[in-house]
């Protein structure tokens, strides 16, 4: 695992313009729903697509595409409770936060699968929790998660034979969909299709590296947010050499630590090059949070292109 160099660092400040909400240029960022029928059930659905600053002004410009998968306690029917995405990740910090972050966002939702039945986080919400774009101004963010539990290093588990590959009722059960959603905007919008990145916290965090494990020749890079990556999946990301930043936190009791390192292990033993981990230590299962307020990694994604020689970091 490589540290990134500072002349890489000194590039992308230049190339990678991230601006504040307080800079604008161009036309004004867009949050469309689009509709579609699910290959899975033949429901009818939406996902949302952002369209960022500019889209509609600069018209030779193609767009680099951020598919995002959100974590457990947004799932939904993809019709009414489709704004449940809005809580969390880069869409939140575009739309909510009114970032200016140069992407074209896919962000789908994931069917509810029965898992209300078993998590009172999703039987009890309530539409008042989502967060809502202002006219004026942005809202506060919500508190971090308490983490009342001592920082503690742990070993990795000597086996994960007997832990499946993906979690019960997860993003794998709608794969055809999210392929689908990434043909249509890459057949339909300005997209440089060099630069498709792909990122998800907790139950998308594990969505993620599945879907790079099935599909490494549609990304440029990408990034899991604690969720660990199991190690059956780690071959053809290896093979591909996909770059990829994976993120975990050390008191994160939900998504331990320790399973992160045998899938990391195994893409570093089978010759990846290019594998980067982020273990924030002090912080809960939130850790994604300050993953996603930061702009390091979109100044990192931006910096990867399916065009460019495999290079480590």
């Amino acid at each position: 695992m490589r540290l990134i160099t500072l002349s890489f660092c000194c590039w992308l400040l230049t190339a990678c313009s991230l601006q504040p909400h307080g800079q604008p240029e161009g036309s004004e960022p867009q949050l469309q729903r689009l509709n579609f029928t699910s290959a899975l059930d033949g429901s009818e659905r939406q996902f949302f697509v952002y369209l960022p600053r500019g889209y509609e002004t600069q018209a030779g410009k193609d767009w680099p595409v951020l598919m995002f998968l959100h974590g457990n306690g947004e799932r939904g029917n993809g019709r009414d409770e489709l704004d449940y995405v809005l809580a969390h990740g880069p869409l939140y910090e575009a739309w909510i936060q009114k970032r200016d972050l140069p992407f074209i966002m896919i962000v789908p939702q994931l069917p509810m699968f029965g898992m209300d039945e078993h998590a009172d986080y999703l039987r009890n919400r309530d539409p008042s929790q989502i967060p809502q774009r202002l006219a004026d101004g942005v809202p506060p963010r919500p508190a971090d998660f308490p983490t009342p539990d001592p920082m503690n290093g742990v070993p990795a588990p000597a086996s994960m034979d007997d832990i499946p590959p993906t979690l019960p009722n997860g993003w794998d059960r709608i794969e055809d969909d999210l392929i689908m959603m990434l043909d249509r905007i890459e057949a339909n919008y300005r997209v440089d299709q060099q630069r498709v990145y792909l990122s998800g916290l907790s139950y998308g965090g594990f969505g993620t590296w599945y879907m790079a494990s099935q599909h490494p020749e549609r990304f440029a890079a990408i990034s899991p947010v604690v969720g660990w990556g199991h190690p059956d999946l780690m071959a053809p990301i290896a093979e591909h050499q996909l770059p990829l930043w994976a993120f975990a936190a050390g008191r994160d009791p939900v998504v331990t630590i320790e399973h992160f390192y045998p899938g990391l292990n195994e893409l570093e033993k089978l010759g990846h090059p290019a594998v980067r981990f982020t273990n924030h230590e002090d912080m809960g299962h939130d850790a994604w949070t300050r993953v996603y307020r930061s702009e390091d990694l979109y100044r990192w994604l931006l910096g990867h292109s399916r065009a460019d020689e495999p290079s480590g970091e």
